[in-house]
């Protein structure tokens, strides 16, 4: 053995240990792996899409509002509405308290303080307003009534006396809360969600397959002419059959409401005219709620096939245009609009994939919404 052996131990570089493989159990990739966004995230406000709005509809207290206000409130709380008006900014109010017009939005103005008899828990008249000794005036009662409510009118009288003596006129003997609130346990009425003479008029000039459509639908013809309908594919079909070549129009509508409903809709007919309009019916018969996402029109790639018809639809920035499309294969017109259609009822929403992953909402839109939020 040499002597120098040792010494080239000594001089020798040191050799690092080899770094144990360790298995990563957080179901979360390392921040060197994950995707980065592809597109950096524009903000509304940068477009030019809000507006500084709550000076208008949110004004602060005047001092006249003040010394109102003071007449009807003590000073503790006079102090606690002057605390509440400094806590919440008015352009949080003007940004996020808008009216929502998406289809899961409430079809009339609510502020949900106060209960609905139909749509909320019932409100029925309590048991005590029962009168079982209840019964109907005669006509000499009645006439007493008209009598002594004529002694009592002034001499500048109008209409208005009248139609308040007529809203306020009892018409039975007993307690007053059993003839104008009496205990019940049918059902409350419906709304009416238009007025009669209105549907009367709409009923004037409806076609038979537009009624059919308004009865399956329970779309209103005002409804129903607001919807965008476009035809988008006319064919020209002729069937071979024993009788000879019977030839027939092939049409494919496209119908929505530009608020997330969409639907396409096929018929074919030897009249021209009437297969049009049934492609029509059919597009507003088979409109289905499209998933959007902070307004876009897709919030992520996805992809349909319809046949030999491959297309792939991919999202680009917000603003005018956040849409491109390729379409691959065969390009026939009638399998395209299928496809797409397809590809937009099969986006997946962002909160059901962060709950398929075990996330928070706000990670799944930064890693793979282009999101800071």
């Amino acid at each position: 053995m040499s002597s120098s052996h040792p010494f080239l131990h000594l001089f020798a570089k040191p050799v690092a240990p080899s770094r144990l493989l360790r298995r990563s159990f957080h179901p979360s990739k390392s921040l060197n792996v994950r995707p980065k966004p592809k597109y950096k995230s524009i903000k509304a406000s940068e477009l030019g899409l809000v507006n500084s709005t709550a000076s208008r509809h949110f004004p602060p207290y005047s001092e006249a509002d003040r010394e109102a206000l003071a007449e009807m409130y003590s000073p503790a709380q006079m102090a606690a509405i002057q605390a509440g008006e400094e806590a919440i900014d008015p352009e949080d109010l003007a940004i996020q308290g808008a009216l929502r017009e998406d289809t899961m939005g409430l079809g009339y103005m609510d502020d949900l303080s106060q209960i609905h008899p139909v749509v909320d828990k019932p409100v029925r008249a309590p048991d005590s307003n029962h009168d079982p000794k209840l019964r109907l005036k005669d006509g000499e009662e009645l006439a007493d009534d008209i009598v002594n409510w004529v002694q009592k009118l002034p001499e500048d009288a109008s209409g208005e006396e009248w139609t308040e003596f007529e809203d306020n006129l009892r018409l039975t003997v007993g307690k007053e809360e059993a003839e104008f609130n009496p205990p019940s346990s049918l059902a409350p009425e419906l709304p009416q969600m238009y007025k009669p003479q209105d549907s009367a008029k709409e009923n004037t000039a409806i076609s038979p397959a537009m009624r059919k459509v308004m009865l399956q639908t329970g779309f209103t013809s005002s409804d129903i002419a607001r919807f965008r309908v476009k035809l988008l594919v006319t064919r020209r079909v002729v069937n071979q059959t024993k009788l000879g070549k019977i030839q027939s129009q092939y049409f494919l509508s496209v119908a929505g409401n530009g608020k997330g409903m969409l639907g396409l809709g096929e018929a074919k007919s030897s009249e021209m005219q009437g297969a049009k309009e049934m492609s029509y019916m059919n597009a507003i018969k088979n409109m289905k709620p499209i998933p959007r996402y902070e307004e876009r029109t897709i919030f992520g790639d996805v992809r349909g096939k319809v046949g030999a018809t491959e297309l792939e639809l991919m999202t680009r920035p917000p603003g005018i245009a956040d849409l491109a499309a390729r379409v691959t294969r065969a390009r026939n017109p009638m399998n395209t609009v299928k496809a797409t259609m397809q590809a937009l009822l099969s986006q997946q929403l962002p909160e059901d994939l962060a709950r398929a992953r075990g996330k928070k909402l706000v990670d799944v839109r930064r890693v793979y919404y282009s999101g800071n939020t």
